[in-house]
This record gives C-alpha cells, sequence and structure tokens, in this order.
C-alpha cells in the first residue's frame, strides 16, 4: 500500500506540476490570424468546402509537395467569433479543438506590453519572409499531419508574407470576390499601441471588408437569421459613419442622449479588401458617471451606417414585422450594449442593430468592482457579418 501511494505521488510531481516549454522566438513578430470565411446553408452553395482550416508557417514538404511539418502549425482554424476580447479567455477553459482565431486559445508564446497595451491575443512569430499555407482541412478532432494523405492537399492559400520583428499584425483570410468565390487575405500592420492616446478616451476604427459584388447579389444567396438584422443585405461601398451614445440600457425609445452624441457624424467607410491600410481611430469620451464616484459608467453605443445623401434623422429601415429587414444596403446599425446583451431592448426600431459587446470594459480592479475602462477597438464588416475586437490596457489587479 505504501509503495503504491509513493507511486501516485511521484506521478504527480512529475505530471502535476509539469508547465509549458516554449521555444524561445529571436526577433519575433507579434501576429493574430482571422478566418472571415463564412460557409452559407443553401443549394447554391451546397458544393462549397466548409472554410474549417490548417495553418502552417514556414511548412516542411515531402518529395511530393505535401506539407508534413512546420515552424508554427494551427490545426483546427474555425470561422472567427462575432466577439474578440481583450485577453485570450478560452485558455484551458474549452474542450473543443477548434479555434476562433489564432492564438485564441492555444497556450503559446504570447505578445507583450507594448506602451501599456496588453498583446497577449497576438502570438510571437519569426519576423522575415515567411512562407504561410492555409488548407482546408476534414471537421474532425484529428491533427492535420496525422491525417489520410489525400486530405492534406487541398490547398486554399500558399503565399509569402513579410513581417518586421517588435511590429504587430492582424492576418485576414477573407472573400475577396462574391461571384467569383475568389478567396484571399487581408495583412494589417497595427499601429494603435504608437499612437498618443488618452487612457480618458474610447478609441474605435471601421474596415468594409466584403467580397466585391456581394450587397448586389440577390438575398437568396445571402446568410439568414434574425441576428444579421440590417446587415443581411450586407452595406454598400460607400456609407457614412453616425454615433448615438445613450446614458443607459432603458428602453431606447426613452433613454437618455449623451449631450452632442445624438448621431453625431463620424466619417466615410469605403469597402476596400485588398488593402492592409490602417483606418484612421475615432473618439469619444469615457463619460464616467458622477453619481458613481467617476468609477464606472452604463453608457452604450449606437453605430449607423447610412448611404451618402441619406438623412440620419429620417431613418426609414424599421422591421418588417418578421423580424427581417430589406435595407437593399443602404443602411445598416450596430447596438454595442452593457454585457453584451440585448435586455430590455423593446419593440423600438433600434431592434434593426446588429447586438455586440460595449466598446467599454467593466471589470473588478484595485479596490473597485466594476470600475470602468476605455479600449481601443476594431469593427470590421465582411458580407452579411460583423465583427468586434477589443484591446485593453493593462490595469491594476483586483484587491479582496
Amino acid at each position: 500500500m505504501k509503495t503504491k501511494l509513493s507511486v501516485l505521488c511521484l506521478l504527480f510531481l512529475i505530471y502535476g506540476c509539469s508547465k509549458s516549454e516554449y521555444t524561445q522566438i529571436k526577433e519575433p513578430a507579434y501576429l493574430r490570424v482571422f478566418n472571415n470565411l463564412n460557409y452559407i446553408l443553401s443549394m447554391s452553395e451546397k458544393d462549397n468546402k466548409v472554410p474549417f482550416l490548417c495553418m502552417i508557417i514556414n511548412p516542411t514538404l515531402d518529395a511530393t509537395g505535401m506539407p508534413v511539418g512546420g515552424e508554427v502549425v494551427e490545426n483546427f482554424l474555425d470561422q472567427r467569433d462575432s466577439y474578440s476580447p481583450p485577453y485570450p479567455s478560452q485558455i484551458g477553459n474549452s474542450t473543443s479543438v477548434n479555434n476562433p482565431e489564432y492564438p485564441g486559445k492555444r497556450d503559446v508564446l504570447a505578445g507583450p506590453v507594448l506602451n501599456g497595451f496588453d498583446l497577449s491575443s497576438w502570438a510571437q512569430v519569426p519576423s522575415g519572409r515567411l512562407r504561410i499555407m492555409f488548407l482546408y482541412r476534414p471537421r474532425n478532432e484529428v491533427p492535420f499531419f496525422q491525417l489520410d494523405d489525400k486530405l492534406k492537399r487541398d490547398v486554399l492559400l500558399d503565399t509569402t508574407i513579410e513581417l518586421t520583428a517588435r511590429e504587430v499584425y492582424t492576418l485576414h483570410i477573407l472573400q475577396k470576390d462574391f461571384n467569383a468565390k475568389r478567396v484571399g487575405m487581408v495583412l494589417r500592420q497595427e499601429n494603435f499601441y504608437k499612437l498618443p492616446l488618452s487612457d480618458s478616451l474610447v478609441y474605435v476604427n471601421f474596415y468594409n471588408y466584403s467580397a466585391k459584388g456581394f450587397w448586389q447579389a440577390d438575398n437568396s444567396l445571402k446568410p439568414s437569421g434574425a441576428e444579421l438584422r440590417s446587415f443581411r443585405s450586407g452595406i454598400k461601398d460607400n456609407m457614412n459613419i453616425y454615433l448615438t451614445l445613450f446614458k443607459n440600457q432603458q428602453e431606447p425609445a426613452t433613454a437618455p442622449f449623451l449631450s452632442n452624441y445624438r448621431g453625431k457624424f463620424l466619417g466615410a467607410l469605403q469597402r476596400d479588401s485588398g488593402s492592409n491600410i490602417v483606418s484612421p481611430y475615432y473618439s469619444f469620451p469615457l463619460w464616467a458617471d458622477v453619481a458613481a464616484d467617476g468609477i464606472r459608467t452604463d453608457i452604450w453605443e449606437r453605430f449607423e451606417f447610412l448611404l451618402p445623401g441619406l438623412d440620419i434623422a429620417d431613418n426609414p429601415y424599421n422591421s418588417s414585422g418578421n423580424g427581417t429587414f430589406q435595407t437593399y444596403g443602404n443602411f445598416a446599425a450596430i447596438n454595442c450594449l452593457v454585457n453584451g446583451s440585448p435586455a430590455n431592448m423593446g419593440v423600438s426600431f433600434k431592434n434593426n442593430g446588429m447586438n455586440l459587446p460595449n466598446l467599454l470594459v467593466n471589470i473588478h480592479s484595485g479596490v473597485y468592482n466594476p470600475r470602468t475602462f476605455a479600449t481601443v477597438s476594431t469593427i470590421e464588416v465582411v458580407n452579411s457579418r460583423v465583427y468586434l475586437t477589443t484591446v485593453q490596457r493593462k490595469y491594476p489587479a483586483p484587491v479582496y
């Protein structure tokens, strides 16, 4: 009995106290990868491949050109989530091998804190000129290199990228042409951590990475679902962006607006799925509530996209009565709600907006629970979908 107990204790010491071993990367770049391809369940799309991918950086190929290894491998790159939080929250908490982004929930050598910004959602990768491959793979849990050989040759993209050491990059796999079904990628070199941004302002920028010809296509060829709301049709190639700030998440028809932030024009948005240029950031104040000692706030944001020439005050796009919206690409809206919840939205016209989490983060920090922090966020429109990515500065740890 004592011998068995000793063996169990020894095994616990060996395995229970083990920790991840990382390969150090000299002069790394910092990379985050999103799979923006979406699978539409329709007769017209039945022959299309499901966009479940394997990503390989600097692949090793055998004599026949088949990949057998690589310097960086993401075996199970799935379609991205609508919200990418400012920290890799799924590490160790998910039972699925499917990964909504890279590094996502993978336990890898992450990016550092740069100029106060937490880059733990970016992975350290080699810098310089890199070969990168994306391959279709079956939707199962078998690692890519253990698949049958005939399943390891279905290449989606095979190209090279150039990454500068200590720079931050976001890579998107997306559809470039809706009718031709052409797929490509965008590699964006971020600059938010280099800008003189204020702690008391919230920053957001926008991209329309929709495919050429998407908004013109018939709705029967597009995704369906009540969650898409006014974005089902997509948006036209040139739109104006307006911002409204609400003081709280009461029924929107009666919720008070913040002064000077009712239908405030921010700027123009142009469709561009081929450019790596970083869009300008727009800002608005944190508006910490005086009643909460300036520690937290419950404001939420609504962004509306209108075709130039349309007046936001005369917005005609309401529900058709069955939860769907026909906007012909002329209008779409986003509600960035407190805690990401659509509760108390009622039946007002604001229900035409797609619901996403707030651009403000409320979290236990120091002795305050919660405390509101400003963020730097990016909103990307890709065909009928909208994605929110939030970056956050490091904040003081909670005190219990």
